[in-house]
């Protein structure tokens, strides 16, 4: 009788393990756009070798972006429970001409933003109502509160810059108040990622935003309110966006009917390339950062080359396409 030996079950050394977990890390699927990022500045520091690979390209990078992340960062936490908000663009204009109507009337820079927040929070439960409580698509219903926002933003300032010396003063102060050559903006848009970051990966409430983005109705059987996350969502949406409508307007020095809409497509974009970046498919609030600094290498370089003024939406089209479509293959493949 012939007597069988079992070979013991094989496995990975420790060692190779971490080894093969560091080099994942650095894969072009985990950290795409830092190498886009750096191709990126390769070639404008060979095309423009003087203007381009500079501290002040740096800080113009990041002084000049961080509205945009503030943006983007609005968006993380409605679109990691599958919800859209296409109305934050126009909550940014709406607490920004707030503001500066208060401060222009007497009131206190302070109380004035207070007053900004509110409103943008007002906006926030109003898509809440619509599109958890209604049961309206997120998509449109959005849409439909930005497009009403905006009305009323018009019929409020009779399409006029909304300006005054008061304007200058501390109001002004918010964004304009210098770091080691960095604006206030871009010191806040760190803090704030910083706090989504630690709400998403390392609390209760951060697991089950993105139980309910991934599969809400086994979030349900989970006992986990789907409805009361995507409503709160909305919220955080809004004060994100209402907080930058007010450095918006603090950076203008004046309260402009259309400011926020400008900041729309970049920031999707850019948080659709942070959703490829770091955590698999995942939005979140450093690989959103990593992206609006990539956007922001691109078109700076563009607008220094002297490129033509349809080339910074192109270059954020199609970086837009091309995130979308590595998103939803990453989903796929999860």
């Amino acid at each position: 009788m012939t007597e069988t030996v079992q070979k013991p079950a094989t496995s990975r050394p420790p060692g190779t393990a971490r080894a093969t977990s560091r080099l994942a890390a650095f894969s072009p699927r985990n950290i795409g756009a830092v190498y886009i990022l750096v191709l990126i500045v390769v070639v404008f520091s060979i095309y423009l070798p003087i203007s381009y690979p500079t501290s002040a390209t740096v800080k113009q990078v990041a002084n000049g972006y961080s509205i945009t992340a503030m943006g983007a960062l609005a968006l993380v936490v409605p679109l990691a429970t599958r919800t859209f908000d296409l109305s934050f663009a126009y909550v940014m204009t709406l607490s920004g001409v707030t503001a500066a109507h208060f401060v222009v009337g007497g009131t206190n820079p302070v109380a004035a933003m207070l007053l900004g927040m509110l409103t943008a929070l007002v906006i926030g439960a109003i898509n809440g109502v619509v599109v958890v409580v209604m049961k309206i698509d997120s998509f449109i219903g959005t849409l439909a509160t930005g497009s009403l926002v905006q009305a009323f933003i018009t019929f409020f300032t009779n399409a006029q810059i909304i300006s005054g010396v008061r304007l200058s003063g501390g109001f002004s102060q918010l964004a304009q108040v210098q770091i080691a050559g960095f604006t206030g903006p871009a010191v806040y848009a760190i803090v704030l990622a910083a706090l989504l970051w630690f709400v998403l990966e390392h609390t209760v409430v951060g697991r089950r935003i993105y139980a309910v983005g991934f599969n809400p109705d086994a979030a349900r059987l989970a006992t986990i309110d789907v409805n009361r996350i995507r409503f709160a969502g909305l919220l955080v949406s809004s004060a994100i966006a209402g907080f930058a409508g007010l450095c918006l307007a603090s950076s203008l020095s004046a309260g402009a009917p259309t400011a926020g809409t400008a900041y729309l497509l970049p920031a999707f974009a850019a948080v659709f390339v942070g959703a490829t970046q770091l955590k698999n498919g995942r939005f979140n609030a450093w690989g959103t950062l990593i992206a609006v600094v990539m956007l922001g290498a691109g078109t700076v370089g563009l607008s220094l080359s002297a490129a033509p003024n349809y080339a910074t939406d192109m270059f954020t089209g199609v970086v837009l396409i091309g995130a979308l479509a590595a998103t939803g293959l990453q989903r796929r493949r999860g």
